[in-house]
């Protein structure tokens, strides 16, 4: 089904805006490139017009927070079904990229900044050489989507081969115009199927959560207060949807190890509407809460902070997180790993957290 979308002047006689066209698709490029929210709050452009070697030029090459590298292609004149093929051979290149390789990319596009201290300026995280490209995922921009192509994309999404399509139009008003866009699928997918490098497992049903412990929030209260979350961007909230009452998810500090294992006890719950149970009653968390939880973003639906309630099994503190050579670490907030890592990392976290299965799901 064709993504198309209708734009309307608000009053009291609502007046439909004109489709229009953009003069050319270098000036969407254009537009990315000086605003690169207009594809993502949540990547930073690392390249642009970077040469394959024989395959072709890729259009551009964005980063997300956990290291995966984003292959971004404008349809430009091709056909829809042309992008997808071309996009599927540049991705074998860039799944093959070495830090140094990626580096010398970046240097190509913001020539004089390092790409490491521009990664911390904008995600607040470390740039890990063993999460860099660990995993990638394809984009394509187009300003249409014909029925053989989303069927293409379709069929390769459920195989797990990290694909979406962004969809945009453009509307005038008198003098100005405006973009709008739209995905075809739900980004969190695309997010958390991302294409590990190397061998996949199938999944093994336990869940990876990635607990941002610091002045934002801390774990003390987490375990105290049974639930984990996330927030700051949708990139980082999004994938707390994953998640359904009776799944068991294992938590880690990043930085720090392994700090507990925990049943879903409910559904995904913004800031300020999560309560949680103390000796007085039901009390708003925020009100109880020693850390930030960005509370600043409290009214942004985009930008708060979200919980997802959990019961405990078995958790340590985080100067006891359990981190050893080999174990899975991701930069997701709730992931389903499907590396050989992550099936071998959860039997070693069986032997060290031994209240793992303590408790049934529920309903069970």
């Amino acid at each position: 089904m064709a993504i198309r979308t209708a734009l309307w002047k608000v009053s009291s006689q609502p007046q439909a805006l004109v489709e229009a066209q953009l003069p050319s698709e270098k000036l969407l490029e254009d537009m990315i490139v000086a605003a690169p929210k207009v594809l993502s709050d949540e990547w930073m452009l690392i390249g642009r017009q970077e040469s394959t070697g024989a395959s072709g030029i890729i259009d551009l090459l964005a980063i997300a927070p956990d290291g995966a590298l984003v292959l971004i292609e404008l349809k430009r004149d091709r056909t829809p079904r042309d992008v997808v093929a071309q996009a599927l051979d540049y991705a074998g290149w860039v799944e093959k990229l070495k830090p140094e390789q990626i580096v010398a990319v970046y240097s190509r596009f913001a020539p004089g900044k390092n790409l490491a201290a521009e990664f911390q300026k904008t995600f607040g995280l470390r740039l890990d050489d063993d999460t860099l490209n660990q995993s990638h995922q394809i984009v394509i921009v187009s300003s249409s989507l014909d029925p053989s192509t989303e069927r293409i994309v379709a069929y390769l999404a459920e195989r797990d081969i990290p694909i979406n399509v962004l969809c945009f139009q453009i509307f005038s008003n008198g003098s100005e115009q405006f973009l709008s866009r739209a995905w075809l699928l739900n980004p969190v997918h695309t997010q958390t199927t991302v294409r590990p490098s190397g061998p996949n497992d199938p999944w093994n049903g336990e869940f990876y959560h990635s607990f941002g412990h610091g002045p934002e929030r801390l774990w003390d209260e987490a375990v105290q207060y049974s639930f984990i979350c996330a927030g700051g961007g949708r990139w980082y909230s999004n994938t707390l949807q994953l998640l359904a009452p009776g799944d068991r998810v294992w938590a880690k500090v990043p930085g720090s190890g392994f700090v507990g294992v925990g049943r879903v006890v409910g559904g995904v719950q913004a800031a300020g509407e999560f309560v949680v149970s103390t000796a007085a009653g039901e009390k708003p968390f925020l009100e109880l809460a020693k850390a930030r939880y960005h509370r600043e973003f409290v009214n942004d639906p985009d930008r708060c902070e979200y919980f997802v309630p959990v019961q405990w099994l078995e958790t340590v503190p985080v100067t006891q997180a359990i981190q050893e050579v080999g174990m899975f670490g991701n930069q997701n907030s709730v992931c389903k790993p499907t590396t050989p890592k992550w099936r071998t990392t959860v039997e070693r976290l069986k032997d060290r957290f031994p209240e793992f299965d303590s408790a049934s799901p529920p309903g069970s």
